[in-house]
């Protein structure tokens, strides 16, 4: 009896150290999940300080990019409205109005990498992972409009400017005269060259008989029209991103 009272005091022993362990254990594990838990949230906390910049930065360059849109498409309208009616027209305004049409605003934002870093799984908030793993796939309806935009730019616009020999009145008007602030930062202007005006360039009678140019005029309203209003719809996720980014980092 008393071997088996000691036996019976040395188990209950035993368990309670075997206990203690257990509970260190887990202590300790509990531990080491909060230290990495509150790792893992000071770098979510940076990556989502450095997110906010990039869409910041995205957004500005974003409205811009509409801003100068919004003239080309104003542009357009001052153009038709010039050739309908060009015996009230001036040749120089109509000639500025032309040179608008040769700025091409083409979204070029900054694109985040989380899913190819792996940073994508520190970001805690399902609804702004959703938003920043489709990012990519959001800006893609508002490229392919501007690069529809621009081909026609660069392989028609050009070629009927050359036709009607109006590209040296466009240069000059685009290097010294130009007001719209086209440029990312702003106040920066080009040098100013003494370009001169076309010795045969066309006469606004003969700019406004070009069925050609009234065509590729009416898709700059067309086009422009397009990607800004596809450029809205990424604005308003722009904005929701920057908001969730902002809740998450006050947290």
């Amino acid at each position: 009896m008393l071997t088996e009272n000691k036996f019976s005091k040395y188990l209950l022993y035993a368990l309670g150290e075997i206990i203690l362990v257990v509970i260190g254990i887990l202590i300790a594990l509990q531990i080491n999940n909060w230290n990495q838990n509150r790792q893992e949230r000071d770098v979510e906390k940076t990556v989502l300080a450095q997110l906010k910049e990039d869409y910041l930065s995205n957004l500005s360059q974003l409205e811009q990019k509409m801003e100068i849109r919004t003239a080309v498409i104003n542009a357009a309208l001052s153009i038709l409205e010039s050739t309908d009616h060009p015996q009230q027209v001036i040749r120089d305004s109509l000639i500025a109005d032309l040179t608008v049409l040769l700025i091409d605003p083409t979204f070029d934002p900054i694109e985040n990498d989380l899913s190819s870093t792996g940073d994508l799984r520190l970001i805690t908030n399902n609804e702004l992972k959703h938003l920043l793993s489709t990012w990519t796939a959001d800006i893609i309806a508002v490229r392919e409009i501007e690069q529809d935009w621009s081909t026609i730019v660069y392989e028609q616009l050009q070629s009927v400017f050359s036709g009607l020999g109006i590209s040296r009145d466009l240069a000059n008007h685009f290097i010294n005269h130009l007001e719209l602030e086209w440029q990312l930062e702003k106040g920066v202007h080009l040098k100013k060259i003494a370009i001169g005006s076309a010795r045969q360039g066309a006469s606004v009678e003969e700019i406004a008989k070009s069925k050609e140019l009234e065509s590729l005029v009416s898709f700059a309203i067309t086009y422009n029209s397009a990607a800004n209003l596809e450029s809205e719809t990424l604005r308003k996720h722009i904005k929701q991103i920057i908001s969730l980014i902002e809740s998450e980092i006050k947290k």
